[in-house]
């Protein structure tokens, strides 16, 4: 199997997925006829319109369709307040956004379940977590398809493959614990009081009286970084309680526990498209910051993302997050062996 595989886009089409099929009709399927087929996938937030298509979801199903798989379709619930923080909200919220079973032409699933419970704890390797606790997918899965949108992230600089792998199967409990060293910090003097951020908390820790500045109580706080991303002045930033690069940590060593279990059925996917300041879980404004390029597969998460990151250029990414250190992501990768 070639390592990596490119389908540029032409920027002036008015349809990308000819390019999306053009890359499945390169790579190696990880599955067979009859055998179930998890594919991995955002399906964005309410309100957000930066999420991908689900035409593109739509073409891998079809893939995996005529071949004789049995694919379906899914995602895990979240931390923060929005469409998607219990399974029932989240379902709602991907038929919102086109995510519908009719259109794709297969089930659609919250992976962690209707009440946050069908997790499952696998082992980790690293200086952070023993194990770690992620949707219960593997027994019911044959093979696997993370389809993954390449952009920004406050937090890492950018997001792709292995982004997808940690975050994207972690159960809540598990998000909240790679969160947990982000919290906010106010900027008084770009602070307008207008209340967004104690809106926005999902557990009452930004708390806002009439006409003064937001207090927030760290000891509440759950480190989801919604009020961060959301603030309209972007009065607010990134508190470290450890070192900053922490968090890139801890999403590598739950991507490597999910990798340990998938490798070797399981290919991956960038749309390095729309490619946007920050993830598809913010609502509201999310400026694009680099032009399409098209997709890019490949066998290895580490490798995807290097790949991504090289078509693309870290200048967009350190220009939006300065100071985030995003090679991390990749140094520690190799560091604890995956």
């Amino acid at each position: 199997m070639k390592d990596i595989l490119y389908s540029p886009v032409d920027q002036s089409a008015a349809d990308y997925v000819p390019a999306l099929r053009s890359l499945l009709e390169k790579m190696t399927c990880p599955s067979s006829a009859g055998e179930r087929v998890g594919i991995k996938v955002h399906w964005g937030e309410r309100g957000n319109r930066s999420f991908l298509s689900p035409a593109y979801v739509r073409e891998i199903v079809q893939w995996q369709l005529g071949r004789g798989a049995k694919p379906y379709v899914f995602d895990t619930t979240v931390l923060y307040s929005g469409g998607r923080r219990t399974a029932a909200e989240s379902l709602r919220t991907a038929r919102e956004n086109g995510y519908d079973e009719n259109y794709l032409g297969c089930e659609i699933i919250v992976a962690d379940g209707s009440d946050g419970r069908s997790v499952t704890d696998i082992t980790a390797h690293g200086n952070h977590f023993a194990t770690v606790q992620v949707a219960d997918v593997f027994k019911d899965t044959d093979a696997f398809i993370i389809f993954s949108h390449f952009k920004g992230h406050m937090a890492a600089s950018f997001g792709g493959a292995i982004k997808n792998l940690s975050m994207g199967f972690a159960s809540r409990a598990q998000k909240q614990r790679m969160h947990a060293d982000v919290h906010p910090e106010l900027i008084k003097k770009s602070c307008i009081k207008c209340g967004l951020c104690s809106e926005v908390c999902p557990t009452g820790a930004t708390r806002q009286d009439p006409e003064e500045y937001p207090e927030f109580d760290l000891e509440m706080c759950i480190g989801c970084a919604q009020c961060i991303g959301l603030c309209p002045e972007v009065a607010l930033r990134i508190l470290w309680e450890t070192d900053d690069l922490v968090f890139q940590e801890k999403l590598v060593e739950t991507a490597a526990a999910v990798w340990k279990m998938i490798a070797g059925k399981t290919i991956l996917i960038n749309a390095c498209i729309r490619i946007t300041a920050e993830c598809d879980c913010w609502p509201g404004h999310n400026p694009v910051i680099a032009p399409d390029y098209g997709f890019v597969g490949g066998y290895h998460p580490l490798s995807i993302d290097e790949a991504s990151l090289e078509r693309v250029g870290k200048e967009p990414f350190e220009k939006t997050h300065p100071g985030v250190n995003w090679d991390r992501q990749f140094t520690y990768a190799r560091q604890i062996g995956m």
